[in-house]
């Protein structure tokens, strides 16, 4: 039997609340079809898979790729290059967000508003592969319109996607570009619970927008914004693999090398599918362990977690 939490305390789902069971059972057969059957793939990190013999007759190696990822000259340089790509993309990228929530929450004028949402909202939709591309032809170090109009202030081309200093900058703002209005959506929903006579009384007491934000909005929206936090943080080790492959070129390979890029290669190029089974894994009980640090510390601090 399950309970559900509401107002009048905590309340059983049983037969008669058959509706609610029609609801909830699609979304189990979900998530036990593509989130944990595909578990039992994990196996191979511990054996030396081999396609021919299946998963269950392969031979058990225990923890040997594991050693050999660690002792491999690549792990430090992997683990570097994908904590501070991801944590400057989590400082950079999460701020935005809220402050455009803000901003909107605050706009009397409608119709600017929706026409902000629509041009923030838009890039979200565009293809990752597409912006990718248009990242190469405007930054191209010959024809790109950013080279063009440097040139023409007397300044030399920049190769941006080839010198690897650029690589993480380009790769967190265009990020921020492409993305900030979305995400802006969770927050806005959370302004909406406000009530507005806060707001009506803050304004017959002399309150400024800046005093409305900080006594108002940011507490209202306090609980979303460590929800959100939490998960950014729990994911820490997952930068966006595909468009770092796409942005990857030899002469930036020193910083755009991650874990996720790294496995790609070994696992489908290589076709080393327990060494990358492995590598993954161990991503994911580091992000575990990141997760459950970062959990308890904001439950003690802020008395908000996500359990």
């Amino acid at each position: 039997m399950k309970y559900l939490s509401s107002g009048y305390g905590k309340r059983f789902i049983g037969k008669k609340e058959w509706q609610l069971w029609v609801f909830i059972i699609p979304a189990i057969i979900y998530f036990l079809i593509f989130n944990y059957g595909p578990m039992y793939g994990i196996l191979i990190a511990f054996k030396n898979y081999s396609i021919t013999r299946g998963i269950m007759d392969s031979p058990w190696v225990g923890l040997q790729y594991f050693e050999r990822f660690v002792k491999s000259p690549m792990f430090w340089k992997l683990i570097r290059n994908t904590l501070v790509l991801s944590f400057y993309q989590l400082i950079v990228t999460f701020p935005f967000p809220v402050m455009l929530a803000l901003f909107l929450n605050h706009m009397r004028n409608q119709s600017a508003v929706k026409a902000v949402q629509t041009i923030t909202y838009a890039p979200h939709f565009i293809s990752l592969v597409v912006m990718t591309g248009m990242l190469f032809l405007f930054l191209s170090p010959s024809t790109g319109i950013i080279n063009v109009i440097l040139n023409k202030f007397g300044f030399d081309s920049i190769y941006f996607m080839g010198e690897a200093s650029w690589y993480r900058h380009i790769f967190v703002f265009t990020h921020v570009w492409q993305h900030t209005g979305y995400n802006a959506i969770i927050f806005l929903a959370a302004l909406t619970a406000v009530d507005p006579s806060h707001y009506e009384a803050a304004t017959l007491d002399g309150a400024t927008v800046w005093q409305k934000i900080r006594y108002i909005d940011l507490p209202a929206i306090n609980p979303t914004l460590v929800t959100m936090l939490l998960l950014q943080v729990g994911k820490m080790m997952n930068v966006d693999t595909q468009k770092a492959l796409l942005m990857q070129t030899p002469t930036n390979l020193e910083v755009s090398e991650i874990i996720g890029t790294y496995v790609y290669k070994i696992g489908l190029i290589n076709a080393q599918f327990s060494y990358s089974t492995a590598i993954n894994l161990f991503q994911t009980v580091i992000n575990l362990i990141i997760l459950l640090i970062v959990n308890r510390v904001s439950r003690r601090l802020t008395g908000e977690s996500l359990w």
